[in-house]
């Protein structure tokens, strides 16, 4: 069980590595839907002075990462191949 649990960690971190190679940015929705609320004084500290497109959170992935993810991947695969298969009987 443990040969397939870190086959399936590398393949899924190989894909990982792959999708942040070929994307840019991530852009995450908020949970929430987009609602329109009435205009008040806000002041600068509180937490509805952001509009509601600001709600949104990107995350731009660093050069390093789809690198790293790749070929840890590949590592774990490699060494899922290694582990002795359990035979049953």
């Amino acid at each position: 069980m443990f040969r397939s649990l870190s086959l399936a960690i590398g393949i899924s971190l190989c894909i990982l590595g792959a999708e942040c190679l070929l994307v840019d940015k991530f852009v995450m929705a908020a949970d929430e839907p987009a609602t329109v609320e009435e205009p008040q004084a806000v002041s600068p500290f509180s937490e509805n002075s952001q509009p509601v497109a600001a709600r949104q959170t990107e995350y731009t992935p660093p050069e390093w990462m789809p690198w790293s993810f790749l070929s840890a991947g590949a590592i774990v695969i490699i060494y899922s191949f290694t582990l002795p298969q359990r035979m049953n009987g």
